[in-house]
């Protein structure tokens, strides 16, 4: 019951780990908001995420001085601060920075907060059990990001969509309480680790080709991801006329199905080969992204966006374990590259470029640019 008290903050944790994925519904009130173009737009996700590549390794050195715990609360303090300012100035800049800070804050905990489950957990099952479990939550804050900009707007709002802005206190107040939690809870600080890694050691892992390849599987895999979640809506609200209430749920059938999947690919990757799943979904998922397309249907619009997160669901963490089994005796620093990859979100900026140039179809080519890549490196000969 010890063991259940300490891990229940943690695992809350990764509710506000979710939060990221707040970015594809809220562009759309942004730009409307600020009278920004599809490009514009598209940079709100790469400000979010471009943060993981620059602070993915360095944040994993600092860790190993202030412990894990401290971490993960240096990053409720940096997101309660970003999510305040939209209150103190609400402009253009403002609303920029909150996002940044929004994805400092995601990039410190994305490095922490897992790890922290191992202060917490000492069954090796049971571990992976928790991590599946915080994935879960995670899943869940993401299906409830458009809920929380509609609350917003309606209930704090009083039905102004000018005032969308305030999902970020919201967000903030949830981050405060998750801090809190964590704080006051008693976790034992793991031991530090006596063998000394630094930057340079850990970026000269990419020397090494089947690194290199994998790390770019992350990249384009996140990517694919975060631009999906970014295209959805717009699909919607470019073809069908929808509202962006309605077309709000777009990204929650994407969520849902990559939930799905995601629980699914647990029990089917016990039966079937990691790579042989992976290869299976991501061919399935270019005959999606083809349909997508080429079909200007509201209903099938709808099954090809579940069906990407359906399909590349699995997709990351195939991918980590494979940079891990390349190199076992650098887990750590392997996981600290595959978290810089998480940058991977920043291509939803070319999503937005490839929207303004070439329409909603320009757009949703950049996501099958980086599926190609993806099933490429499924098929690729193992080393």
């Amino acid at each position: 019951m010890n063991n259940i008290s300490k891990l229940l903050p943690v695992l809350f944790g990764f509710f506000v780990m979710g939060f990221c994925d707040i970015v594809g519904i809220s562009s759309d009130y942004a730009k409307e908001a600020f009278g920004w173009d599809q490009t514009m737009a598209g940079l709100v996700p790469s400000v979010v995420f471009v943060w993981f590549f620059f602070l993915g390794v360095p944040i994993g050195l600092l860790m190993n001085k202030i412990g894990r715990k401290n971490t993960v609360l240096l990053s409720c303090i940096v997101t309660v601060l970003g999510m305040a300012l939209p209150l103190i100035s609400y402009t253009s800049v403002t609303t920029l920075i909150a996002y940044a800070l929004l994805g400092i804050g995601n990039a410190i905990l994305q490095v922490s907060l897992n790890p922290l489950l191992n202060n917490v957990i000492t069954d090796q099952k049971l571990l992976t059990s928790s991590l599946t479990a915080g994935q879960v939550v995670k899943a869940v804050s993401s299906f409830a990001g458009p809920f929380i900009v509609l609350a917003a707007v309606n209930w704090f709002g009083n039905g102004d969509e000018q005032k969308w802005y305030l999902c970020f206190p919201i967000m903030g107040t949830i981050t405060l309480i998750s801090g809190l939690w964590i704080l006051a809870t008693p976790i034992q600080r793991e031991q530090k680790s006596a063998e000394s890694t630094n930057l340079m050691d850990t970026l000269a892992l990419l020397g090494n080709p089947a690194i290199l390849v994998l790390f770019f599987g992350i990249f384009f895999a996140v990517g694919t991801d975060v631009c999906t979640n970014f295209i959805s809506s717009k699909i919607m609200i470019s073809r069908f006329g929808y509202t962006k209430e309605m077309a709000g749920m777009a990204p929650q059938v994407y969520f849902v199905l990559r939930t799905i999947g995601a629980f699914i690919g647990v029990f089917a990757m016990t039966k079937i080969a990691e790579r042989k799943y992976f290869q299976w979904n991501i061919v399935a998922c270019i005959v999606a992204i083809l349909i997508l397309i080429f079909v200007e249907n509201a209903i099938v619009d709808f099954v090809c966006i579940g069906a990407i997160g359906f399909l590349c669901s699995c997709v990351f963490p195939i991918i980590f374990g494979m940079a891990i089994k390349e190199m076992p005796e650098k887990a750590n620093e392997i996981s600290g590259l595959m978290i810089m990859a998480v940058a991977g979100g920043t291509v939803s900026f070319l999503v937005g470029a490839a929207t303004d140039y070439a329409g909603i179809i320009g757009g949703i080519a950049v996501i099958l640019l980086q599926v190609l890549y993806l099933t490429w490196c499924s098929f690729r000969k193992a080393a």
